[in-house]
């Protein structure tokens, strides 16, 4: 990704909350990818830009979402549920809507795998398959934009005061083993 002047600098596994909150931002990119390809491009073949660009959102995430998942669920949200604050038992029936949320989303985002791919490789969607495509990117985006916001705006600010210093950086390395990368 290019470096704009001025743009605020991605976090790295030192900052694990940073880290989460920055794949938003992808996601939402990506997301927004499939939705514009899906809208301007119904009926037709899709250009060799068109496809690597179209290819390369599916592939997002298709490896790096549910690794995403897997650094919330199997990282955070544990921590969280074993927080002796009162501040983070009040979130324990968030962590379980948004745990919903990620099987609901995975359950789509397998539709636009499926139908995305048939179309880079087959070309055009019939209109029955585009609909279902366009549905379930449509519910993606209402799902993306809610859970995101209860992330970015109420979770991670509460795991950055509950949890200790040491949990965080457990986090960040677990994270980058995932990746099997070292951490910081």
């Amino acid at each position: 990704m290019p470096v704009q002047i001025g743009q605020k600098r991605e976090s790295d596994f030192s900052e694990p909350l940073g880290l989460l909150s920055d794949c938003h931002r992808r996601i939402e990119r990506f997301l927004g990818v499939l939705n514009r390809v899906a809208t301007e491009c119904t009926g037709r073949r899709l250009s060799p830009e068109e496809q690597a660009t179209f290819e390369n959102a599916l592939k997002y995430f298709q490896e790096a979402a549910p690794r995403h998942t897997a650094d919330e669920e199997e990282s955070l949200f544990p921590r969280l549920r074993s927080s002796k604050e009162p501040a983070a038992r009040t979130a324990l029936e968030s962590l379980a809507a948004l745990e919903a949320d990620h099987t609901v989303a995975a359950r789509d985002h397998a539709v636009v795998d499926k139908l995305g791919r048939n179309w880079i490789d087959n070309g055009p969607l019939s209109d029955e398959e585009h609909g279902t495509l366009s549905g379930a990117l449509s519910r993606l985006s209402k799902l993306y934009a809610r859970h995101i916001v209860v992330e970015d705006a109420e979770l991670f600010p509460l795991a950055a005061r509950v949890l200790q210093p040491d949990e965080l950086a457990s986090i960040g390395e677990e994270m980058a083993a995932r990746r099997g990368l070292p951490s910081l």
